[in-house]
């Protein structure tokens, strides 16, 4: 399998820079069977059915990017992976030189020292509690497609209406298209919703470096899934729809391997053998992306790059701020 099984051409006008106008009148394109509909998302209460499960992703995004000063004077742009402990974390940095153990940096008046270096990441280790220095100094992680410095509207529409748990560096953008009102009816349906915490990571928008799928290594994100849920999915007598890639990862993780919290580097490409979920609400993907391989996994390839090409042909907007798809799993319904 290679990666350019997986290629489209997108033109950049249709990579989305910001939001709709509110969450839920984003477009949705909705896959049934050979057959391609469009709907506006909030369409999305009429495709789930009472005894349907509806499983979202409540990880909260971070404000993880700081600005720093290296010792030499230099500038250092940190992009947080992962908060450690209270003082600790895995950092991405950007810097005209690499940065060595040792060297020391400041964040404002916060010194922080570089003491190791973990793979592609650098542990760095602050002089004051890092909820504090995100809080005061952080900006909203947007993703490198989207060219414009996050601003004040970002800290509301890059989060879930349902983020509680603080420790992603990415959304979990199929989630972004809900708001209360439309949770709400959903739940009038007779659909349950449940909730599993997974921390998107940076590695997310990670491009493959090699065309060789089969050579590719998932980074780690930690996930977790409650008991209620656990008992949701237990009761469940329609379909477990999931809302995003990232709830298909961590329930799919769960079902392979009995473990209902930890990391998870699974890695979703077609001919995978789904155990847990059985229709999925996306956003549109990067060509080429391990999050494009996975929905292929899952819908089936030729049906899902017929999808594309109809988004592409009828201009909707791509990647995290832009529309979503609604799909079951192939062989499963439609």
């Amino acid at each position: 399998m290679r990666a350019c099984d997986f290629d489209f051409a997108l033109p950049p006008e249709l990579i989305a820079q910001r939001p709709a106008g509110a969450r839920a009148e984003s477009r949705l394109l909705v896959l049934d069977g050979d057959a391609i509909t469009h709907r506006r998302f909030d369409a999305i209460a009429d495709l789930l059915v009472a005894g349907d499960l509806l499983v979202v992703n409540d990880t909260r995004v971070i404000k993880a990017r700081l600005t720093a000063r290296k010792d030499s004077g230099g500038k250092a742009e940190l992009l947080l992976e992962r908060v450690l402990d209270e003082r600790r974390a895995l950092c991405q940095a950007r810097t005209s030189k690499p940065l060595r153990p040792g060297r020391h940096l400041r964040v404002a008046g916060v010194h922080v020292d570089v003491v190791a270096r973990r793979g592609e990441f650098h542990l760095l280790e602050f002089d004051a509690p890092i909820d504090e220095v995100l809080a005061g100094h952080g900006r909203m992680p947007l993703p490198p497609y989207i060219d414009r410095a996050a601003d004040a509207d970002d800290e509301e529409r890059y989060q879930t209406v349902y983020a509680t748990n603080p420790g992603a560096v990415a959304a979990p953008t199929a989630g972004l298209h809900f708001d209360a009102g439309l949770l709400e009816r959903v739940r009038a349906k007779g659909v349950a919703i449940a909730r599993l915490t997974l921390h998107v990571g940076a590695g997310t928008f990670q491009p493959l470096r090699d065309d060789d799928v089969s050579r590719h290594r998932m980074h780690a994100e930690r996930f977790a899934i409650p008991a209620a849920t656990r008992e949701a999915l237990a009761a469940c007598r329609g379909r477990v729809v999931a809302v995003g890639t990232t709830v298909v990862r961590a329930l799919e993780t769960a079902a392979a391997t009995g473990v209902d919290e930890g990391e998870t580097r699974l890695f979703i490409t077609p001919g995978y053998r789904f155990r847990a979920v059985d229709a999925l609400v996306t956003n549109f993907h990067l060509p080429k992306s391990t999050l494009l391989m996975l929905v292929s996994a899952f819908a089936g390839v030729n049906r899902v790059r017929e999808a594309y090409a109809a988004a592409v042909a009828s201009r909707y907007r791509f990647f995290s701020y832009g529309d979503a798809m609604f799909c079951e799993r192939a062989g499963h319904g439609g």
